[in-house]
């Protein structure tokens, strides 16, 4: 099949799925808990000043199948043009949108199929394609600049009926390693960013 014909079939199936992870991969959030397998931190925290709260009212309502009017993101603020952006887990490219500035990516995690990583205002380093297999760390470019927040969402498909897609902090998703940056820096809990 060629390789055109592959992406528009691929890109065709994730808009009648609405969520990216693959089809029938499920965690069982209620059961589980969120577990800690985020290595790497997506931006570069020399150029952050602040980070929002996963349940605050910061930017716009960005909600699940169970809560509602709430930001349940992340928006770490004010980086510039030169701010890194990198691929926090290891995964495949499962949808690609345009952002009123830059590029919205969503990279469905190896490590946990059920979790996808929503990365905002993306200025890619490179072009980017669905079913692209995307590195831990990679460097995926620069945040848009200052003209927005750089923002994180993570989503997660659960088996649960009228509860399939629901939104957890990143922070909940790092590793003690990968936490213990903020922690440098004067943050001692996860639920410091959370409400």
């Amino acid at each position: 099949m060629p390789r055109r014909v592959f992406v528009l079939l691929f890109a065709l199936l994730l808009c009648a799925h609405p969520h990216a992870s693959r089809a029938g991969d499920t965690y069982d959030l209620d059961a589980l808990g969120v577990p800690k397998f985020v290595r790497v931190n997506y931006s570069d925290l020399a150029k952050i000043s602040q980070i929002s709260k996963f349940r605050s009212s910061a930017g716009h309502d960005y909600s699940d199948s169970v809560e509602k009017c709430r930001s349940m993101k992340h928006y770490f603020m004010t980086p510039d043009a030169t701010a890194a952006i990198s691929a926090p887990v290891a995964g495949t490219v499962t949808r690609l949108d345009d952002d009123f500035v830059g590029k919205q990516v969503w990279i469905t995690s190896d490590l946990q199929p059920a979790f996808t990583f929503i990365i905002f205002h993306i200025n890619l380093a490179k072009p980017l394609v669905l079913g692209e297999r995307i590195a831990e760390g990679q460097n995926l470019g620069t945040h848009i600049g200052r003209q927005t927040f750089s923002d994180i969402a993570v989503g997660v498909n659960t088996p649960t009926p009228g509860a399939s897609w629901r939104l957890v902090s990143y922070f909940d998703t790092l590793t003690d390693a990968a936490f213990a940056a903020y922690q440098a820096r004067g943050i001692a809990t996860r639920g410091q960013f959370i409400f």
